[in-house]
């Protein structure tokens, strides 16, 4: 169980898809760089090559941990801006999804504005993609697919290689935004299939404010920033050498963790699922129910309000999310659960309920009563 910025108020967090607690080791690994070993990574003297050395550990780090070259690792703010620059690739015709994160969908507007054309494929009631969909929608001019590793509200992990593949039977470059997966889910790009990705460092234990875009040697992107040289010249402006040590340690943490974290927290998950689906009358589990992140958990409650149900369970102490955390507030539906083919009354009622190794049986138990008690009191008052 957290604790609050208050001690004495204990809190159960709930919500490690918005973000994560940053790990020790990275904090540790980070400071120095904040107190002590201050130096621009581009400045030829001693005391800047430290930087340097650590920018340079913490590339090889992440390349390594997804089977690519260090040179194919390009640092950046985090996904938003890592999902920028890969969209920024598309021209002629892209082919995305429904409900890609808005990182994704903002920039294809943009991109039809300028008078690329995209194609939507929508997914299965079960948040899957079908590799076939892809297929279908292929053109002559399409010079891009991207396609979510893993959906950041339902947690639907989609068949990327299979997709990756057919992309390149066409000679499609293929991008994934992978900021949910990666750190939780093995990921290899050269036997995936996949030529661009994105990641943040936040949703992995790193720091908030950084992330990476791999890039396949060979593969022309184009800079979301234009100054100096670095990053190949793709990402200009003086590096985040805090957040870049911390983000590989993150990467490096997670590596070596991930086998056991996913089965404890897969555990916790099906824990949870089971324990609401069993106990709650009208409550729905959103996304496939096994071919899904290890930690997420996205239900819909029939009659019942999502945002009410946060603010109670807020009361409760207990922290959640209703869709999406980017669009918490948001007066329509979630275009992720509208696109799976809940209507909007359904959309509106969707709790979701993110975990991790920091997370235990007596917590799960916990939310698993108090929803009972909320939505049994909510239920109650409608009658009434």
């Amino acid at each position: 169980m957290a604790t609050s910025a208050n001690d004495d108020i204990k809190m159960i967090y709930m919500d490690h898809a918005a973000t994560t607690y940053v790990h020790d080791e990275a904090v540790a690994a980070m400071v120095p760089f904040f107190t002590q070993k201050i130096g621009n990574p581009a400045a030829v003297y001693r005391y800047a090559g430290e930087a340097a050395k650590a920018v340079a550990e913490a590339r090889r780090t992440i390349a390594e941990s997804l089977g690519a070259e260090p040179s194919e690792i390009i640092f950046t703010s985090g996904g938003t801006e890592s999902d920028n620059m890969a969209m920024g690739m598309g021209r002629g015709h892209v082919i995305t999804t429904a409900f890609e994160h808005h990182a994704i969908l903002e920039p294809c507007k943009a991109l039809q504005k300028s008078g690329t054309e995209v194609t939507y494929v929508s997914p299965g009631a079960d948040g899957l993609i079908d590799p076939d969909a892809v297929r279908a929608a292929i053109r002559p001019d399409t010079k891009l697919i991207s396609v979510m590793f893993a959906n950041n509200e339902i947690g639907t992990v989609q068949p990327i290689e299979e997709i990756g593949r057919v992309a390149h039977e066409y000679g499609i470059m293929f991008h994934t935004d992978a900021v949910q997966a990666y750190g939780h889910l093995p990921i290899d790009v050269r036997k995936m299939n996949v030529d661009v990705l994105s990641a943040s460092g936040h949703k992995l234990g790193g720091p908030k404010g950084v992330g990476f875009v791999y890039v396949k040697n060979g593969i022309k992107a184009a800079p979301v920033l234009i100054g100096g040289p670095q990053e190949r010249g793709l990402r200009a402006g003086t590096l985040n050498v805090p957040g870049i040590v911390g983000l590989g340690v993150a990467a490096s943490v997670s590596m070596r963790d991930m086998e056991r974290n996913e089965i404890y927290v897969r555990g916790l998950r099906d824990r949870l699922i089971d324990g609401v689906m069993h106990s709650m009358t009208g409550a729905r589990l959103n996304g496939h129910p096994t071919r899904r992140l290890p930690g997420n958990a996205n239900f819909s409650f029939k009659g019942i309000e999502g945002e009410t149900l946060l603010i109670l369970l807020d009361r409760e102490r207990i922290c959640a999310s209703s869709g999406s955390a980017c669009s918490t507030g948001a007066i329509e539906p979630s275009h992720v659960l509208t696109a799976i083919g809940l209507d909007a009354a359904e959309a509106a009622g969707s709790l979701r309920l993110t975990l991790s190794e920091r997370n235990t049986a007596e917590e799960v138990d916990a939310v698993i009563e108090a929803l009972g008690r909320i939505i049994g009191r909510l239920r109650s008052m409608r009658k009434a």
